[in-house]
């Protein structure tokens, strides 16, 4: 495993940090990957080899959008993914969310600090002002994980995205940068315990729109 380059970084948190995808990192997502197949199964499909890795890479460097490796500051290790596609500026300024956490590091918090990196680039860095994730319901984990970051619950969409090969019912979650700054200026419950708090990491993506 390769040692953390901070010098990529794009946020930098306490356990994770974001940075961009190279194509240096095709072994590992492509290993990664194939280890978290049971994980990822009905809910996306990521490169599986280097020809699904490439085509990922060449969308990845779209203008509109911006891919993100979430990798633990111990090691370098990548728990997992996150995009931002359909980027709209202008009047809009918004994009759509996707994730995925990879295996062995799925349900150790990763992808929740992962999530707020996430947003405080989203917000600061590329000044948008709403993110939207389309999640299918039965994708509890998923849901958990945007719920604990503070995202509404918009809206249901009946067969909104064909996901392996069926049309499939999503509920839509978003966050303005209204709702980030007033999350932010809440205060912190005090801790009621001495042991370690856990957050889970999500399990599967939250979808974004096709086209």
């Amino acid at each position: 495993m390769r040692k953390p380059d901070l010098g990529n970084a794009l946020e930098v948190g306490e356990r994770v940090y974001l940075r961009e995808p190279t194509n240096r990192d095709q072994a590992e997502i492509v290993a990664r990957n194939a280890a978290s197949r049971a994980l990822h199964r009905g809910w996306v499909a990521p490169p599986s080899d280097a020809h699904t890795f490439a085509e990922w890479m060449v969308r990845c460097r779209q203008p509109n959008v911006q891919c993100f490796l979430v990798c633990r500051l111990d090691d370098g290790a990548i728990a997992g993914v996150f995009t931002l596609s359909q980027i709209v500026r202008r009047l809009f300024q918004s994009a759509y969310l996707g994730y995925h956490a990879e295996q062995p590091y799925a349900g150790q918090g990763y992808m929740t600090e992962g999530l707020k990196l996430v947003l405080r680039h989203t917000f600061t860095t590329m000044k948008l002002h709403r993110v939207e994730a389309n999640i299918q319901p039965e994708n509890v984990a998923s849901i958990a994980l945007v719920k604990r970051a503070g995202f509404r619950l918009e809206g249901f969409s009946p067969r909104y995205l064909k996901i392996s090969g069926r049309w499939r019912d999503h509920q839509r979650w978003a966050m303005t940068i209204d709702d980030w700054r007033r999350l932010r200026r809440r205060p912190r419950a005090p801790s009621g315990g001495r042991g370690p708090r856990s957050p889970r990491a999500s399990s599967s993506p939250g979808r974004r729109r096709s086209g």
